[in-house]
């Protein structure tokens, strides 16, 4: 194990700030590349989990948004659009998870039901079982449900 390498588990911040300088003097060999890459493979997970957690959220509230008319709310509007620029700006700075968008709202919409269905106190069954909405039409700022 390289001296670098033992520095991982003692102090990470330490650890990151000597590989960014072993990279910027070109000192390659001298880097803890497999802690490197499991924290670079780390900080992608995070990304498209953080994708999901939006795109849960928005289709929760987009739910609410058409099945509660009665009930909308600035709070509703608020989080549907802090939610799509969050999205947006996401987008922006890793346009590769677009290819990722379609898969991630598949997976929330199941889980926006049932955020929707408790805040919304109305049984699951009450929404459809597939999502109601494109990703177009989730990401588009001007989209609202009837």
């Amino acid at each position: 194990m390289s001296k670098i390498a033992e520095i991982y588990d003692q102090d990470f911040y330490v650890w990151a700030m000597k590989n960014a300088e072993l990279i910027r003097q070109g000192r390659f060999s001298e880097m803890d590349a497999e802690h490197l890459a499991e924290e670079l493979e780390e900080i992608m997970g995070n990304t498209r989990r953080e994708l999901y957690r939006r795109l849960r959220v928005l289709l929760a509230h987009l739910l609410k948004w058409q099945y509660q008319p009665n009930q909308r709310s600035g709070s509703w509007s608020g989080t549907i659009r802090i939610q799509r620029l969050d999205i947006a700006r996401l987008l922006k700075q890793s346009p590769s998870l677009r290819r990722f968008v379609e898969e991630e709202m598949l997976e929330a919409y199941r889980d926006a039901i049932e955020l929707a269905s408790d805040e919304a106190r109305k049984p699951v069954s009450d929404f459809p079982a597939d999502c109601p909405f494109t990703s177009e039409q989730v990401l588009d700022k001007d989209f609202w449900p009837d």
